[in-house]
């Protein structure tokens, strides 16, 4: 747009007694020449044409608040994000929007008053619903800084899905730190743990709220000013692959749990077959997890590592071992692991014939099934 036009437009406007074009209004060398505008002109109302107040308003009514003025002053025409971007390609239109915006900010910030910013009273006390590690770290982290916490439970124990993993990505037991953690929570003295026990109600303002929870068949009330919820996520249930129809067909955290009870099965298999982005990456699902990849390859190498003899493949769209995750990766290829891609018009297919289990891919390469 003509940002010249636009600003010489604003000149004739009522009300206006300055006009400034500058290239990065949102500079910190811009923050002080406004400042400084602001005390030369006498002004009493500011409008920012430039772009979204959604990320800079903050900025320039901390502008006009170091001037002497009320921060709430202030209006942002948004030029940019909501003209020049969305009509690149008619210019003087662009321009014209860009008039109409100006002279909408300058009618509206001349009718505004000051505001003031209240203070109320906050319960200095939090409530964490959910006793995973998120949880607890949540919990762990308001008590040490001297703000007493409830953590609320719905199961007989804290941890949460961290009962249901083994080891971290890099190796680490998981099991040890878990437990460490709920030792330290229990015997925290600013944490109040609450297990078996449900939120009922909810009810209050910012900074003061009161719900009722259920503990067994008690029913108490809690204040608090702040609530943090961590109540954990679920794995996926897929609806594909015979999932639910044979028992050797399992999702992780399953698999997980077959991985440490039976080790003497898994050291006679001849062959496993891990299916990458069941479910996800789909119109259904769109978005990517970005852990089963890296789970994937884990348990991978960990089943090469007891039975070395088996064949293990790996069927994929994109491999997403991110960042140091990819030496586990190039740890499987070393061990043998068989990585095989397909896309969405290739799918595996998986059948059971004669109680044995078949899996068909098209393979990329060879172009074969």
């Amino acid at each position: 747009m003509d940002v010249t036009a636009v600003a010489d437009y604003a000149h004739t406007l009522p009300n206006v007694a300055y006009v400034g074009n500058n290239l990065f209004t949102c500079s910190a060398d811009t923050q002080d020449l406004i400042a400084q505008k602001i005390r030369e002109h006498d002004l009493n109302r500011i409008v920012i044409a430039a772009c979204t107040p959604r990320t800079h308003e903050p900025l320039f009514q901390d502008t006009l608040r170091e001037a002497g003025l009320n921060p709430y002053l202030v209006e942002m025409a948004n030029i940019r994000n909501q003209n020049s971007w969305v009509h690149q390609k008619a210019p003087e239109k662009a321009t014209a929007k860009a008039k109409d915006q100006v002279r909408m900010a300058v009618a509206k910030v001349s009718l505004s008053t000051p505001l003031e910013r209240l203070s109320v009273d906050v319960t200095q006390k939090a409530l964490v619903i959910g006793g995973g590690l998120a949880g607890m770290q949540a919990a762990l982290s308001l008590a040490d800084q001297d703000f007493p916490t409830v953590l609320i439970e719905k199961s007989d124990r804290l941890g949460g899905n961290a009962w249901q993993l083994e080891r971290t990505d890099f190796g680490e037991p998981v099991q040890p730190m878990l437990a460490a953690m709920i030792a330290q929570v229990e015997a925290h003295p600013g944490i109040q743990v609450l297990k078996n026990s449900r939120l009922k109600t909810a009810v209050g303002s910012v900074g003061h709220f009161v719900s009722q929870i259920t503990v067994g068949d008690d029913t108490r009330a809690v204040n608090y000013g702040v609530a943090v919820i961590a109540t954990g996520g679920r794995e996926s249930v897929p609806d594909e692959y015979l999932f639910g129809q044979d028992a050797r067909i399992m999702t992780h955290l399953a698999f997980d749990g077959f991985l440490r009870s039976h080790v003497q099965d898994l050291q006679q298999a001849k062959s496993a077959v891990f299916i990458q982005c069941v479910g996800s990456r789909e119109p259904r699902r769109p978005y990517c997890s970005r852990i089963c990849c890296t789970h994937t390859v884990k348990n991978a190498i960990k089943l090469k590592t007891l039975n070395p003899q088996m064949r293990v493949f790996v069927l994929y769209r994109d491999m997403r071992t991110f960042g140091a995750r990819e030496l586990l990766y190039r740890q499987a290829r070393e061990l043998g692991v068989v990585f095989v891609r397909f896309s969405l018009a290739t799918k595996p297919r998986v059948e059971r014939l004669n109680g044995e289990l078949r899996v068909q891919v098209t393979d990329p390469i060879l172009n074969g099934r």
